[in-house]
């Protein structure tokens, strides 16, 4: 009788390790009070700098234009700063989170920053944006800012969404 509980305890702590690599770990309630989006940054600067950071190291720049208040942002900004993301893909992206309010409401901040990489009108949050040392947003405006159901998405999805990205840009 012992035997099988302990083969069961066994077998389970063999097999954690293997789910842990290939699918992250959702967003913990710790993720959910990280303040992933300041609103004092300054946002431009950030941009500015994210950009050249990938010019230099030769890397995309993931531009995540959200607020703390959404659930949708701080679960992508959870699955992007998740170690699985960061072993598999530190180095071809390098992640930036930019503050943008509460567009949908008018209460929006940084917008002419989304308008430089091709989003005219946010109406929601977040968007995310694949960006050159250039400066010019890989995918499409509509692209980005279909993430507004983020926390919808099973993080094995983002990561092969990352994964299309990765390939084209080699």
């Amino acid at each position: 009788m012992i035997l099988r509980p302990a083969l069961a305890l066994l077998l389970a702590s063999l097999a954690a390790p293997a789910v842990a690599l290939a699918d992250p770990a959702p967003p913990t309630a710790t993720a959910a009070a990280k303040e992933w989006f300041p609103k004092e940054a300054n946002a431009a600067l950030i941009l500015e700098t994210a950009i050249a950071d990938a010019r230099a190291s030769q890397r995309l720049a993931v531009i995540v234009f959200g607020a703390d208040w959404c659930h949708d942002s701080r679960a992508l900004a959870g699955i992007l700063t998740s170690q699985g993301f960061t072993r598999e893909f530190g180095s071809r992206f390098a992640v930036t989170f930019i503050d943008v309010g509460k567009p949908q409401t008018g209460e929006g901040r940084n917008l002419d920053l989304v308008a430089g990489l091709g989003v005219k009108d946010l109406h929601s949050t977040p968007a995310l944006f694949v960006v050159g040392g250039d400066g010019k947003a890989f995918n499409s405006d509509k692209d980005a800012v279909s993430w507004r159901n983020a926390a919808k998405r099973k993080p094995e999805a983002i990561l092969g969404w990352f994964r299309k990205w990765a390939k084209r840009a080699r």
